[in-house]
């Protein structure tokens, strides 16, 4: 198991599964996401997304559209997709990292701490209030220091091991000519023998 950035060919499984578990899609682009991926089957286990705010009161960078397939949960998939995007964030010159979400609990063992109201940067209150009305539950505005971000290690081990409970894994799809534009029917090829 390992997390990659998504690629273009990674669009519409992101949108599809995005969709399905009701997550966030605006101002969707399949370059913000990571991607948990199995190696052995090529399955696509879960991902989430980086999301850039520019403001007059400088960039401020947030954790969102964080989704594993119900087949792969419990196993460190999304520990694993938020520990990429930590990492991203950092590549990226952000120290600090925010998240707005009704799984407060969960994020705090990386060690997101929950902001007081007024603790949340005026440039983001504004997107606060748009996942408030976006959800149906109570969010909670988180932040991390990057630094003091902490993976636990039972989560690492169930990683390693990871395996699709209850179901075969979802392969990704073969790569087709239609792919890159290329009409199969139509094409000419520089070593086409006739035959």
């Amino acid at each position: 198991m390992y997390v990659r950035d998504a690629k273009n060919r990674d669009e519409a499984w992101l949108l599809d599964r995005i969709e399905e578990m009701g997550l966030d899609e605006r101002s969707f682009r399949s370059r913000d996401y990571v991607i948990a991926v199995d190696e052995g089957s090529n399955a696509r286990a879960g991902f989430g997304r980086l999301r850039i705010h520019k403001t007059d009161d400088g960039e401020f960078v947030e954790l969102t559209g964080i989704g594993v397939l119900e087949t792969w949960r419990g196993q460190g998939v999304g520990a694993h997709v938020i520990e990429r995007l930590v990492e991203k964030a950092g590549d990226q010159g952000f120290d600090e990292v925010y998240c707005f979400t009704p799984t407060a609990t969960y994020l705090a063992q990386f060690g997101f701490e929950a902001l007081e109201e007024g603790g949340v940067p005026d440039a983001l209150a504004e997107r606060l209030e748009v996942v408030r009305r976006d959800s149906e539950g109570d969010v909670t505005p988180l932040r991390l220091r990057r630094d003091r971000f902490e993976m636990p290690d039972r989560l690492r081990e169930r990683f390693k091991n990871a395996t699709p409970e209850g179901g075969d894994p979802e392969p990704s799809p073969e790569e087709a000519a239609e792919d890159f534009g290329i009409d199969p029917d139509e094409a000419t090829y520089k070593y086409d023998t006739g035959r």
